[in-house]
């Protein structure tokens, strides 16, 4: 019952934010289809001239090797020269139309725009959860159903096609190579071609499949729209006020708890973290920290709540960078905070055994 409140569509923005994290309706059968149709095209047009070169490589390396003088390195090369060139002239025009056809339909999935978003790690993919959820889950059946439609189709399609021509398969039984492979290429594009349109059907099926499911995805609840709404609303000058009143909050908020700390790290000048221990706790929290004006306003709070103040600038700006307020700092600097504390007990207790001696 959790996402039974997005009801609403997506706006603008929310499409838009959804698209920099690479969250794009795209269906990869479509990809493959696609591409495979066109090989099978390409290789119907390009077809015969391929065959023209294949022959006229084939006779110009058995001349080749014919001549005495094959066994040497240039007649190596000229015969490997000759067989790549000729794979080459054969292959590039289908490898050259495949590759146009794959930026194309691509494109005109998910249009022109980079996402870096997409290429960037996320550790929730990880989750078990997760894992299992795809694994059961809807998807998991669509998927399922998918695949077994797209084996039986194409193979009910691929078998449609040859049973009638069994005979004249057949008769091709005997029949000299040079008359025998033309035929027999050409039966099997022709299977090949039905094949393909068949995965293309079930290719725009997933399509469709997956722009529902994105399309689902990206909804929002009534309370999520009127936010953001009431946030695009604003004058740029009222949202920049309204930041930087919440950035005044949150530093009173950070200065009142600066009296409860047991020490500040500083850089001396620069960075001061405040620290403080409850034995409650596995670890020393941060309670507040910031640089250079904040950095001082901390060190003149603390000063004056009577809170220790101890330069180690190592220290300072490794917690400044790794450790936000309300935070534990982390096991690889227990070693260096317990010995600052401890030192801080020293001096505090020093001090209380001096002004009771008095």
């Amino acid at each position: 019952m959790a996402g039974s409140d997005k009801t609403e569509k997506a706006t603008p923005k929310r499409r838009e934010e959804a698209r920099k994290k690479g969250q794009v309706a795209k269906s990869a059968d479509l990809n493959g289809a696609v591409v495979l149709l066109a090989a099978l095209l390409a290789l119907s047009a390009f077809g015969p001239a391929m065959i023209d070169r294949i022959e006229e490589s084939m006779r110009i390396v058995l001349a080749l090797v014919a001549t005495p003088d094959v066994v040497s390195r240039e007649g190596v090369g000229a015969i490997l020269s000759a067989v790549f060139g000729s794979a080459a002239r054969s292959a590039g025009p289908v490898i050259a139309v495949c590759a146009f056809t794959g930026v194309v339909i691509n494109v005109v999935q998910t249009g022109i725009r980079p996402t870096p978003g997409a290429i960037k790690p996320d550790f929730k993919k990880l989750n078990p959860m997760t894992g299992f959820k795809n694994l059961f889950g809807m998807r998991a059946v669509f998927e399922t159903g998918k695949n077994l439609a797209k084996v039986g189709l194409v193979g009910a399609i691929a078998a449609l096609a040859v049973f009638p021509k069994l005979d004249e398969l057949a008769a091709l039984v005997g029949m000299p190579p040079a008359l025998m492979l033309p035929m027999l290429a050409s039966n099997v594009l022709h299977v090949a071609q039905r094949a393909a349109v068949a995965y293309l059907f079930i290719a725009f099926v997933d399509f469709g499949w997956q722009r529902y499911r994105h399309e689902k995805s990206l909804k929002m609840g009534k309370q999520d729209v009127k936010d953001e709404f009431k946030g695009q609303m604003l004058p740029q000058e009222i949202r920049m006020a309204q930041r930087r009143r919440a950035r005044e909050l949150a530093n009173a908020r950070m200065m009142d708890a600066v009296p409860t700390a047991d020490v500040v790290v500083t850089n001396p000048t620069h960075f001061s973290v405040a620290l403080r221990y409850d034995s409650a706790a596995p670890a020393p929290i941060v309670v507040a920290k910031g640089t250079d004006h904040v950095a001082f306003k901390i060190r003149e709070v603390a000063t004056q709540a009577g809170v220790s103040i101890v330069p180690d600038p190592p220290l300072a700006r490794t917690l400044h960078a790794s450790v936000e307020i309300g935070q534990m700092i982390p096991e690889e600097l227990f070693q260096a905070v317990a010995h600052l504390l401890a030192y801080v007990y020293g001096v505090a207790r020093r001090a209380t055994l001096t002004g009771a001696a008095a």
